[in-house]
């Protein structure tokens, strides 16, 4: 047991502001879960599938910078689309070392059920959020807050 220190509140963990976000990431983990159990991806790829049905033919760098996951997280994720049929990979030919993205027939086919995916989650935060997209843009700055103060440069 910890020795309180006379006249200084300890932080409490409800007051945390991380901690709260924390929790939040995890109901949306666990509702994503069952929202995308129907389509068969996990959020990861649910996330790798809504960038290339925006846009075929990315390059895994422009993916990953999309993303903000690193090539070592990518890969294996990558792998596994491709495996389950619905992406394919190859090289660029104008620079092998890139390596372009493609979505198979099945992958675009997937477009329908995970166009199903926002509504779920809309109805699933009803009234939670404000409609004005207000949360996402305090989300964003947030990230971009914190970015700044963990860059020493």
């Amino acid at each position: 047991m910890s020795k309180k220190v006379p006249g200084r509140a300890s932080p409490r963990l409800e007051e945390q502001l991380c901690f709260a976000v924390y929790r939040a990431g995890q109901a949306f983990t666990r509702m994503y879960r069952s929202v995308l159990a129907e389509t068969g991806l996990t959020y990861p790829q649910y996330l790798v599938m809504l960038v290339l049905w925006e846009g075929d033919g990315l390059t895994v760098k422009a993916l990953g910078e999309r993303l903000s996951l690193d090539s070592g997280t990518l890969t294996p994720l990558l792998k596994r689309l491709e495996a389950a049929g619905l992406i394919r990979r190859e090289r660029s030919r104008s620079d092998e070392r890139q390596v372009l993205l493609h979505l198979t027939e099945a992958g675009e086919r997937l477009r329908e059920k995970g166009a199903c995916v926002p509504g779920a989650m809309g109805r699933a935060i009803g009234a939670a959020l404000p409609p004005d997209g207000r949360l996402l843009a305090d989300l964003a700055a947030l990230r971009e807050a914190l970015l700044a103060a963990s860059d020493p440069d």
